[in-house]
């Protein structure tokens, strides 16, 4: 097993994919593998305000992770929904 950190590193990693895979489903037309991790994702995606309810919804759904209306900015960017979902996945 590796360090601390490589574990959280991985972790952050997985988590980056489940919400690409998430934001695959919700908008079939984006290109989510070219997504930059630091880069607010709607300045990347064609996203509305039902887009990103429907990501916080799928979250709900197949993780169990309820996210509070109050932390929704927290999930900005890739980078920012792993720090935010980390230890709630």
């Amino acid at each position: 097993m590796g360090s601390y950190w490589e574990v959280m590193a991985k972790t952050k990693e997985e988590i980056r994919e489940i919400v690409r895979g998430i934001i695959a489903e919700i908008a079939p037309d984006e290109d989510v593998s070219t997504l930059k991790a630091e880069i607010p994702l709607r300045e990347q995606l064609d996203l509305d305000s039902m887009d990103f309810l429907d990501i916080v919804m799928e979250l709900r759904k197949q993780h169990s992770v309820d996210v509070p209306e109050a932390d929704y900015p927290r999930l900005e960017s890739l980078d920012s929904c792993a720090d935010y979902l980390v230890g709630k996945i």
